[in-house]
């Protein structure tokens, strides 16, 4: 699944593009051609899918519009910042959340949960001022006795097809999807599924995956546990495929690997694929552990997996069906997803230890020392993985398999369990400033004056 290419929407001259057919084919060439190494090239036929959507302006959803964390495009970010240095504007954000900031049509889009007065709304900002636009309240009341410390509320991040935006949130012992215009009017919501968590109350935290007509969401719990397809138009249930009656917490992906568009996803002991058409299973594996939450990366024709809860393993698997393990280490990132450049990956463990390993094998290319525990996860952005631990540090390095290259530590308030999202050459953040006595969100905008 690959993001749309603006030059590709861009042509007022589709009947004459029939009739040239070498000189269309020849600009998906240039386009393609043009990706850096570490973007995945599409059929042309997919760039055009989500028309609505602008390419390196928009990060629609969960881990960016290639849902690798990779930013699409020449960001030029600044690498150095803090509570003053090229930061463009900050604002406070209401309640708490761990939900990451999307960015579509110029406005930055929020999940944010009261606990006390048990509301979740969404929240909107413009993204060129950070002026609030509108806040949304989508329920109230209903939440669970009991959560992790380290969830909220407010944890899956929003998704849109530049159309709409769907959010997700867990009350009422149920799974509830609303989808909402641009501007906050209510367009539909549907209870997608029970979720009443009993052995372990620790929230929920998936976010939804956008594809082709449909929103994917994920319900896994020690009850009646799905993947649930709706039509992302209307609302209505396009297919339902059960999972083990067991709490796991990562959120589904979308993407083209050995061949064909696989619906991944681990935890609960297995890493599997599903056609994300009509949610029938493609292949399963052993591997990570119970409980995961990361989202899956993948390149070439293998995908790879970390977690989790109560074991910990990274493992690397032959997407094609045949069910072979290429490699397998007792290294885990929970939270947090990992990323992969050119075929390396990196990986900041739950314990703050950086390893890049070499995705054909698994070999170990270096680690180094930094802080954790780690919640959020990385993006790659103008050459630079920007990579921020819970205490609020953001790393900036560069991805090198031969040595560790810190180009700067950054301190943008005290807390980071959201991860970054990148539109044009501006880094927005959500983090927060804690103390003995309150805690406040912030929304910040980073970039060169």
């Amino acid at each position: 699944m690959c993001y749309p290419l603006k030059a590709v929407r861009a042509f007022p001259f589709e009947r004459q593009c029939m009739k040239r057919p070498l000189l269309l084919f020849a600009v998906f060439a240039v386009i393609i051609s043009n990706l850096p190494p570490s973007v995945p090239q599409c059929a042309a036929q997919e760039l055009a899918e989500f028309p609505k959507l602008t390419e390196g302006q928009d990060w629609p959803w969960w881990r960016g519009p290639l849902r690798n964390g990779v930013a699409v495009g020449e960001a030029q970010l600044p690498v150095r910042f803090g509570l003053e240095e090229n930061v463009l504007w900050k604002v406070p954000v209401a309640g708490r959340g761990h939900s990451s900031p999307i960015v579509v049509a110029g406005h930055v889009y929020l999940a944010t949960a009261d606990e006390s007065q048990q509301t979740q709304s969404v929240l909107a900002f413009d993204l060129q001022s950070g002026q609030p636009q509108w806040q949304k309240e989508i329920s109230r009341g209903g939440f669970p006795e009991n959560n992790h410390a380290k969830n909220t509320e407010a944890s899956a991040t929003i998704a849109s097809d530049g159309e709409a935006i769907f959010a997700t949130f867990f009350h009422h012992r149920q799974i509830e999807v609303t989808a909402l215009s641009l501007g906050g009017e209510l367009l539909w919501q549907k209870s997608v599924n029970a979720f009443n968590p009993k052995k372990f109350e620790y929230g929920y935290a998936p976010s939804p995956v956008i594809y082709k007509n449909s929103i994917i969401i994920s319900a896994e719990w020690d009850g009646d546990s799905n993947l649930i397809a709706l039509d992302r138009r209307t609302g209505k249930q396009l297919w339902k495929s059960p999972r083990p009656s067991s709490i796991s917490f990562s959120s589904p992906v979308v993407a083209t690997v050995a061949g064909r568009t696989q619906l991944l996803i681990s935890g609960i002991e297995k890493v599997t694929a599903l056609n994300p058409d009509d949610g029938q299973p493609l292949w399963q594996v052993a591997g990570t552990t119970a409980a995961t939450c990361g989202t899956m990366i993948w390149n070439g024709d293998t995908v790879f997996a970390s977690g989790g809860y109560p074991k910990a393993e990274t493992l690397a698997v032959r997407a094609d069906g045949s069910g072979r393990v290429l490699w397998r280490n007792g290294l885990k990132c929970y939270e947090q997803s990992m990323i992969i450049v050119d075929g390396f990956i990196y990986a900041l463990t739950d314990r703050g230890v950086l390893y890049c390993w070499r995705g054909d094998d698994g070999a170990e290319m270096w680690r180094e020392r930094l802080e954790g525990p780690v919640s959020a996860s990385p993006i790659l952005a103008g050459g630079h993985i920007y990579w921020a631990n819970e205490a609020g540090t953001m790393y900036v390095f560069r991805p090198n398999p031969e040595r560790f290259e810190l180009v700067a530590q950054n301190q943008v308030g005290n807390e980071a369990f959201a991860s970054p999202a990148v539109s044009g050459n501006r880094l927005l953040l959500r983090v927060a400033q804690k103390d003995a006595k309150q805690r406040q969100e912030f929304l910040v905008c980073i970039g060169n004056p």
